[in-house]
């Protein structure tokens, strides 16, 4: 089986939905050992306008840290990039409100793919909403 954009790209979701620590390393060490793709998981929270770049930065820190990327201008620019992309896919839901979530990274090769799973709250009426970014490295 080829591994290309898709299966990392799912690769990624699954990290962003776990709900505990213990399930992401359970979750990372299987997707390693089935498709060799490194992967992290990450969360994060606040009111959404302040916490854009708080997202990006966490995003980049993670997967630096759990060697998903190395230490290189192209990498960080392209977990920062396709984290932009999918906080893009949630703003119109999540302008002025509060959210928090998990951000889910995977890497397999020239693939990184970069989700956001989060929950959208004004007082009791939440809402939940996934972001989805691709970029492609060498």
């Amino acid at each position: 089986m080829q591994i290309g954009s898709k299966v990392v790209a799912t690769a990624a979701l699954r990290m962003a939905l776990t709900s505990s620590r213990q399930e992401e390393n359970l979750l990372k060490k299987e997707i390693f050992e089935k498709w060799q793709i490194k992967t992290v998981a990450v969360d994060y929270g606040g009111e959404f306008i302040n916490s854009v770049g708080k997202i990006v930065e966490r995003a980049v820190v993670a997967a630096k840290r759990e060697g998903v990327i190395k230490d290189t201008h192209a990498d960080e620019g392209a977990v920062a990039g396709a984290t932009r992309e999918a906080v893009a896919q949630i703003m119109p839901k999540a302008l002025g409100l509060n959210i928090g979530g998990k951000i889910g990274i995977a890497r397999h090769k020239d693939h990184i793919s970069v989700a956001l799973f989060m929950g959208i709250g004004l007082l009791h009426l939440d809402e939940v909403a996934v972001g989805l970014g691709h970029r492609a490295v060498s």
